[in-house]
């Protein structure tokens, strides 16, 4: 099984490495597509140039599930928009996508053209609480500035194909009891009019790719692509 892997924001490929390193013993095939932006240091880059390497690689695989960790399960989603006939599902870990002309993630102050990571007080609570100090320096140390253009793009969808792309939702901080009520307030419009919805909880902070790693790999090799 292909198997594309998107960071969230701030985040390189390799911060997926534990887990495609799991998914490979266990006979699939992790993609890490190289975000412009994030993997090349380009801080002019645009949410559209990542949406076309996600793209790229979707085109490239066979079947591909797609994984779009926090503010990329807006990522993924846009892949299954673009080619809701090749994605086979979309993964969602502790995110959601973003509604209609609503901005991508939009969410913390940007300075000098970028969105820079805003340490860890906003984080406090579920989120962070199941990574210690070395898991903090290392995601610290990795960390790379958000481009304004990629932060604050407004995201439109277009093929309403993409509501038959089935979605798992895997829940870190929350329960997938709290997701089912977002969606049921309204807060979620887009996983609302998903017609194949699958909830899975994972005991773990906002980033088990860091905390839970071969959990979350046996998660997504658990997952049934569609056929036909």
């Amino acid at each position: 099984m292909d198997i594309i892997l998107l960071p969230g924001l701030w985040l390189p490929g390799a911060i997926w490495d534990e887990t495609a390193a799991r998914l490979r013993e266990l006979g699939h095939q992790p993609i890490t597509p190289a975000l412009p932006g994030v993997d090349d240091g380009d801080l002019h880059a645009t949410l559209e140039n990542q949406v076309s390497e996600v793209v790229a690689a979707v085109d490239a695989a066979t079947s591909p599930v797609v994984v779009g960790h926090s503010a990329a399960a807006t990522l993924a989603w846009l892949a299954a928009d673009r080619r809701p006939d090749a994605v086979s599902q979309v993964v969602m870990i502790g995110g959601f996508p973003a509604a209609q002309e609503s901005a991508y993630a939009d969410f913390f102050p940007v300075a000098d053209g970028v969105m820079p990571f805003p340490g860890w007080e906003p984080f406090e609570g579920p989120d962070a609480a199941d990574l210690d100090d070395d898991a903090r320096s290392r995601l610290e140390a990795i960390a790379v500035p958000v481009p304004a253009a990629v932060a604050q793009a407004e995201v439109r969808w277009h093929d309403k194909r993409r509501f038959d792309v089935p979605v798992i939702e895997i829940c870190p901080e929350f329960s997938p009891e709290e997701m089912r009520g977002w969606i049921d307030s309204g807060d979620i419009p887009e996983l609302a009019s998903a017609h194949h919805l699958e909830a899975v909880d994972i005991t773990s902070g906002h980033w088990p790719m860091v905390t839970k790693p071969v959990i979350l790999a046996e998660l997504l090799a658990g997952v049934s692509p569609r056929t036909g």
